[in-house]
């Protein structure tokens, strides 16, 4: 049987992109997965996700990545593209499945959304393909060694677009709220040019915070 399983990466970050992915397996590799030593991203150092990238993409069948830039994820999170940032994932993923050419049977995800069941309908509502079974479970990347797999490659591929960032415009930390190298490089920018980065998201708290800070002080 060939299964699939997806998983985001940078889902909280103010500044970057959002990964999800999506792999591919025939199930009688699955084992293979656990002998290299999958597990969920969040428990592994990144030099040992960077070794697992290219030892997961050879034992797949088939990858499929997508890249969602902030100014995206600020539209849905103001409820101008789609009610919210679950659904734009759930769109997303929808459209992933549809593109993939394996005779898939099931996919296996990681729900974003408290009620697993809810964020499984909203994707079949999207879906094309009504022959697959959709199993999304919270902590899925936790369970399941194909999403797993997903979530180290989401997050290898986010990493490397917060170096390209960082190579480009100077150190901008991890992205995450509480990384102050992320807040002081944002301040310092919209100090400078009186607004924020293209590349952050706007609609995030910590975002709007800073814009009031320093308008109010300009005013001043």
């Amino acid at each position: 049987m060939v299964i699939a399983g997806i998983d985001e990466a940078g889902k909280g970050p103010v500044l970057g992109p959002m990964v999800v992915t999506c792999l591919v397996f025939d199930e009688n590799r699955i084992k293979e997965l656990e002998a290299i030593g999958v597990k969920d991203s969040k428990m592994l150092s990144k030099k040992t996700r960077e070794e697992l990238f290219e030892l997961i993409l050879k034992l797949s069948k088939e990858v499929i990545f997508r890249i969602i830039q902030p100014y995206e994820i600020d539209l849905a999170v103001k409820g101008l593209t789609y009610k919210n940032l679950n659904y734009l994932e759930a769109s997303i993923i929808a459209e992933m499945i549809d593109q993939l050419k394996s005779p898939i049977k099931a996919v296996y995800i990681d729900s974003p959304h408290p009620i697993a069941n809810k964020f499984a309908f909203m994707i079949k509502q999207k879906l094309k393909r009504k022959d697959i079974h959709i199993i999304a479970e919270n902590n899925a990347d936790k369970k399941y060694l194909v999403v797993a797999a997903a979530s180290i490659i989401a997050k290898v591929e986010r990493d490397r677009r917060i170096k390209e960032l960082s190579e480009k415009y100077g150190n901008i930390g991890s992205g995450y709220p509480s990384d102050w190298r992320t807040i002081r490089f944002i301040e310092n920018w919209f100090k400078e040019k009186g607004e924020l980065p293209p590349f952050v998201r706007k609609s995030w708290k910590t975002a709007r915070k800073i814009v009031e800070k320093y308008s109010f002080r300009q005013l001043l």
